[in-house]
């Protein structure tokens, strides 16, 4: 049963991440107004959302497959981190009822933190997970 949990989340937020990948590719403009909103413009620049969102979409499907974990589970911890950081004040208070106002509140970004939560259990657990590229080539 927990090498198909794993599974579960392997898959789950590894699609997660292809999605946002294909959002910076198909619909840069949608990227560049989540960087303005959330990310302080950071990541805002036009040429960088192919190549982002590349990178994205092969972090994703490495992660869907298992492949190479040791290093792409700390990866996508780190994306999915720094995301996570980002709309604090939306985990704080998803309710809008000390940081954010009725009009920002968002309680749709509270699961953010699941997904960053499921990477690191999926770090802790990776020797589990039989189900992953990377196990069945180990065999």
């Amino acid at each position: 049963m927990k090498s198909y949990a794993l599974l579960f989340l392997r898959v789950s937020t590894g699609l997660l991440l292809v999605l946002w990948g294909f959002i910076k590719v198909g619909a840069p403009e949608s990227a560049i107004g989540v960087s303005e909103t959330y990310y302080g413009g950071i990541l805002s620049a036009e040429g960088l959302q192919m190549g982002l969102g590349i990178a994205e979409i092969l972090l994703g499907l490495a992660v869907v497959l298992g492949l190479f974990r040791k290093v792409i589970y700390p990866v996508q911890a780190i994306v999915l981190g720094l995301g996570t950081a980002a709309i604090w004040k939306y985990l704080l208070d998803p309710l809008g009822l000390y940081l954010l106002t009725e009009e920002t509140r968002n309680p749709l970004f509270f699961p953010s933190l699941c997904v960053f939560a499921a990477t690191l259990v999926m770090i802790a657990f990776r020797e589990d997970d039989r189900l992953s590229l990377d196990g069945v080539i180990k065999r």
